[in-house]
């Protein structure tokens, strides 16, 4: 039996009405059993679960309808700036790390300066150190990925302003 005959039986099961249907072949045993308590006005589909804030802040319906032009404007002009940017990405896999061991200082910290061929980071694969360099010469504008932290293959790891 096809998953497509199985999808027609169903289909004219719920179409009969039956409340109870039990097919038994050589290879195959299927069951159905409708729920009557469930009528389609218990079924109310529930909003998504909202994250929980240490410091909620209460906002009126009006607050909530009219957002302000300041904030509509903003996700715009933070795009268009962080096209001026270069993302430095992973070329692998694995655990992130900003210095060559914990008491050692870190590669480079926002607002360094950096050139092309210069280490920024280190990304530990299967117990191997590979040494991350910069694709690009420019001044670091944000770090993206916390120490230690696992990374995927082409995740960004740093924002560049190139000079």
């Amino acid at each position: 039996m096809t998953p497509k005959d199985i999808q027609e039986i169903l289909g004219f099961i719920a179409a009969s009405g039956l409340e109870e249907v039990v097919i038994e072949t050589e290879g195959l045993k299927l069951k159905t059993k409708r729920n009557p308590e469930i009528k389609a006005t218990q079924m109310v589909s529930m909003p998504a679960p909202q994250p929980v804030l240490a410091n909620p802040v209460v906002q009126t319906p009006q607050q909530l309808a009219a957002p302000k032009a300041e904030e509509k404007a903003a996700p715009v002009a933070e795009k268009v700036s962080s096209t001026a940017y270069v993302a430095i990405k992973s070329p692998m896999i694995g655990t992130f790390y900003r210095s060559a061991s914990p008491t050692t200082p870190t590669f480079v910290n926002v607002g360094d300066e950096v050139k092309k061929g210069q280490v920024v980071c280190i990304i530990e694969a299967m117990k191997l150190f590979n040494e991350i360099e910069s694709e690009v010469t420019g001044r670091v504008v944000k770090v993206l990925i916390d120490n230690a932290s696992p990374v995927e293959y082409d995740q960004e790891l740093f924002l560049v302003e190139p000079l």
